[in-house]
């Protein structure tokens, strides 16, 4: 039987694996599916249809599945997708999807989800992503695996944030960031490789270097982004991190900042 605290309230049609944990006054409405291991923090709200997968943490007062912040939206069944792993912080709020959009939210496995932080309708995280406390997500934005958002980072809707990259604190980005690249101010502006945080997972001094020249050649060498561009495929041709930044740039809708 689930571990529910008499005072919350489960609809009905909520589908709970036998070990969830459910905190006091907390409410899981109709729709939504919680797999085993995840516990639901007090007061914490699960609006559905929204599927959480096992081990997750939502704590006290978050807003989970709650309909999207889109005057375009008319009660549409749309839906919130949650991976495994995830920590979901006091306060944050994540909202499902449009019809007019992906249809769906996702967040992939092992996120970390700060306090105060909002994820938008139609938004997709992959993994092991960290959102400090108060960054906020507009609708349709796109992050990568393993990029950071310092507290209070605000992002532009249809934004794409390349896999381990890093926001700094504050950081306002209205167009989208590549992988690998550090950026920080308002508006956002580049500041380099995030050295550190590759270092911290597993890449090597070479592969750095890689990198770091890529950089260069993206905002120090004077070239315009389409020669730039030529000049990552040919350093893509040994470094498949390069390749990475190369195939992320040619395929920006919103263009990249630099």
């Amino acid at each position: 039987m689930s571990r529910v605290h008499p005072s919350a309230v489960i609809d009905e049609s909520a589908m709970l694996a036998a070990d969830v944990q459910v905190g006091p006054f907390a409410v899981i409405g109709a729709d939504v599916e919680i797999a085993a291991g995840t516990v639901i923090g007090a007061h914490a709200v699960v609006e559905g249809p929204t599927s959480i997968g096992r081990d997750n943490h939502i704590h006290p007062f978050a807003s989970v599945g709650v309909d999207p912040q889109d005057r375009k939206y008319r009660g549409e069944i749309t839906r919130l997708i949650i991976g495994d792993r995830n920590v979901i912080r006091e306060y944050a709020t994540i909202s499902r999807g449009t019809a007019q959009g992906l249809g769906y939210t996702r967040l992939g496995n092992d996120n970390t989800i700060m306090a105060y932080a909002h994820v938008a309708h139609d938004c997709e995280l992959g993994d092991d992503i960290i959102m400090a406390n108060g960054a906020s997500l507009a609708g349709h934005v796109w992050i990568g695996d393993h990029a950071i958002l310092g507290g209070f980072t605000m992002v532009h809707q249809f934004c794409r944030i390349g896999a381990y990259s890093f926001c700094g604190m504050g950081s306002a980005i209205n167009q989208d960031i590549p992988p690998f690249v550090l950026v920080a101010e308002h508006p956002a502006r580049p500041r380099g490789i995030n050295t550190e945080g590759l270092r911290r997972h597993g890449f090597d001094a070479a592969c750095i270097g890689d990198l770091r020249q890529a950089y260069r050649l993206l905002y120090r060498a004077g070239l315009k982004l389409e020669q730039a561009s030529e000049k990552l495929r040919a350093l893509a041709r040994k470094s498949p991190q390069v390749g990475l930044m190369a195939d992320f740039i040619e395929n920006s809708r919103r263009g990249i900042r630099r």
